[in-house]
């Protein structure tokens, strides 16, 4: 009987242990912490800290899902509502009630929901669906939109450049009277497979499109979808193995590469006159830099052109123009903090002074780091892996909040938030939509888990309206921008996701986002923005990437036999969605001919390097055993939808 007694009174020992932990006032998570900082000034922290109360500012209330440390927002011992509290589960671990989190209790309806088999004939059910949601926008686009750049569905009516309003920058950044629609298009119809309309649409394209044109487009977005799609496409046609059937063009001789060639020349005097070699952010396609111009630019939009430029450098030999991109993601990299690590959001291209000191992982940055990475994985230069793997351990250091695992542990579930670059001090509490496309590019690295977690907080947010609004505040658990342009980050994600990990759970996400898009964006002549996500009221406009993203994403996630996922086919996706084979040719490097000096600092990284660097036991990979089941347990999937109030 004396080791039972010992027992007893250890575990008495342990529990008074707690106890006083708590009455000392314990860590009660980030989120609690840093709001309560963000929202107290130093007189009211010090007058908290002697009553014992929380301080808020007039009409801001604790989060709802502040009590999922099973205590009340503030340190009370009571949760909001009232009755959350612990308790012990039937096996003894630890279950905690009105929203926190342990492990155990009955969270079956998730099991029941996401686990079951996805039968084949409902996959092939949906992927025809998704190859019918392309069809009927692009269709419609052709019958009532081209040769314009965007098609209104509602009106069914074309949509060009805002000649009336030249300060129309949501209009005017991204049309350039170009048919932008059909050629940001044109691999899509590729990797679903329809030769006969990828080479009309080809052909369209070389006999109708001048960029001769007097349109003043932003760089960035006339780089990722123009330029993108042009050197997608000719890599295709050029394709010797032709993965996609027969997409060959007869008498085709390089058009589209020139034409990308014209379009690249066009948007090079933007990086002409520019202190730091930033590039301005818009040109004339046929006069250059506008008089006026803005000399403030936002990292993603300089530092996001090496994969498009890169890849056109070298398919044509001529280093010019990767080398004017480098230049800029190096002036960007050299202004990071010295501090944190990060940078900031808006920058002025001729002093190097930050204007936006917001370093957060959505708008402004976002693809700033999806290209560090994806230009490694394309052209092989370990500067570019280098500068990525400093980015993420300031982004894991200074971002990340939540708990240090994604599947077990106690603590408020991990987010990547908004902070200033020199302090990393939260700045906000939101976070934009462009910020689901983070989880794929965690599944590029191998860091699954984490992946795991923040998709499935975007998919929570999902579920609760339908559809991402472009900003979600975390702490008031409700929209701050309202409209949803038919974005395909999250779709993105979960395809990604999907990939790596075999889980039918993802199947099931994106059932759920292919049907919200049929019930709430569907109008008469295509898929509309959705204006407002509560009321579900429509905006007439179309934007291209939901052809060349949000429908090619959903396709290949039910396509499993798809040439993209065959052994032996190696491909990248572009941020605009375009598909890149990894060729041998863009591994050959010609930009430090033009500064010959730059080649001691740009080592080439290995072969042999490359491998290990991608190898699978670098991976924090998800266990076999847990393929078909949960990517994330039951309990913490209730967690992350208290977190967007959906319980």
């Amino acid at each position: 009987m004396q080791w039972r007694s010992l027992v007893l009174a250890l575990l008495a020992l342990r529990l008074a242990g707690h106890a006083l932990l708590w009455l000392a006032g314990p860590s009660v998570g980030f989120y609690q912490q840093r709001l309560r900082a963000f929202v107290c000034n130093p007189a009211a922290a010090a007058q908290e800290a002697a009553s014992n109360r929380p301080c808020f500012p007039d009409g801001l209330a604790a989060p709802h899902w502040a009590s999922f440390l099973g205590r009340a927002w503030g340190g009370t011992s009571s949760g909001v509502g009232g009755d959350s509290g612990s308790s012990a589960g039937r096996d003894g671990s630890l279950v905690w009630s009105g929203g926190g989190v342990g492990v155990g209790g009955d969270d079956d309806e998730y099991e029941q929901r996401y686990s079951r088999a996805f039968p084949p004939q409902l996959r092939g059910q949906l992927r025809d669906a998704a190859r019918g949601m392309f069809a009927f926008g692009y269709d419609n686009y052709m019958a009532h939109a081209f040769p314009q750049d965007e098609l209104n569905p509602i009106d069914c009516r074309g949509r060009g450049p805002d000649r009336d309003d030249p300060s129309n920058l949501n209009i005017n950044d991204v049309l350039g009277n170009y048919s932008l629609t059909l050629i940001d298009a044109l691999d899509t119809l590729a990797v679903m497979g329809n030769s006969s309309e990828f080479q009309k649409a080809v052909k369209l394209v070389i006999e109708t499109v001048s960029f001769d044109t007097d349109s003043t487009v932003q760089v960035f977005e006339a780089t990722i979808r123009v330029l993108g799609s042009l050197l997608s496409a000719h890599i295709i046609i050029t394709d010797a193995k032709q993965p996609f059937g027969d997409m060959t063009i007869k008498g085709y001789d390089n058009e589209l590469l020139h034409m990308a060639r014209d379009l690249a020349v066009r948007l090079l005097p933007a990086f002409e006159n520019t202190k730091t070699g930033i590039p301005y952010p818009r040109v004339n396609l046929r006069t250059g830099v506008p008089s006026d111009s803005n000399n403030e630019t936002c990292t993603a939009g300089a530092g996001s052109l090496l994969v498009e430029f890169g890849i056109l450098s070298r398919l044509l030999g001529d280093s010019t123009f990767e080398w004017v991109a480098r230049r800029a993601v190096k002036a960007l990299w050299n202004l990071r903090s010295n501090d944190t690590g990060l940078l900031g959001n808006v920058v002025n291209i001729q002093t190097g002074h930050w204007v936006g000191k917001q370093s957060g992982l959505g708008a402004g940055l976002d693809s700033f780091y999806e290209y560090l990475l994806k230009s490694y994985i394309l052209f092989g230069e370990k500067e570019d892996l280098e500068m990525f793997s400093a980015a993420y351990r300031s982004i894991q250091n200074y971002l990340r909040r939540g708990r240090e695992a994604c599947n077990e542990g106690e603590g408020d579930p991990p987010l990547y938030v908004n902070v200033n670059m020199f302090s990393g001090q939260l700045m906000n509490t939101w976070i934009d939509s462009l910020q689901a496309f983070f989880p794929g590019l965690q599944v590029l690295i191998g860091d699954v888990e984490d992946a795991i977690c923040l998709h499935a907080f975007y998919y929570a947010i999902w579920k609760r309206y339908g559809a991402l609004p472009e900003r979600y505040n975390w702490q008031l658990q409700a929209p701050d921008v309202l409209f949803y342009p038919l974005r395909p980050e999250l779709v993105e994600s979960t395809y990604l996701l999907y990939q790596a990990t075999k889980n039918p759970f993802y199947l099931h996400v994106g059932m759920d986002i292919l049907q919200s898009l049929e019930k709430y964006t569907k109008a008469k002549c295509g898929y509309a923005t959705l204006h407002h996500v509560i009321e579900k009221s429509k905006e007439d406009r179309m934007e291209s990437f939901f052809l060349s993203e949000t429908c090619k994403y959903l396709y290949l996630l039910f396509d499993e036999e798809n040439p993209v996922h065959k052994s032996g086919n190696r491909f990248m996706f572009t941020t605009e969605g375009h598909i890149v084979s990894l060729d041998k040719r863009l591994r050959v490097s010609l930009w430090q001919d033009t500064f010959p000096e730059e080649e001691k600092k740009a080592e080439k990284i290995k072969q042999n390097e490359l491998r290990a660097n991608n190898s699978i036991s670098n991976c924090n990979r998800v266990p076999d055993e847990r393929r078909y089941l949960l990517p994330l347990k039951s309990v913490y999937m209730r967690q992350i939808d208290q977190m967007v109030g959906l319980i």
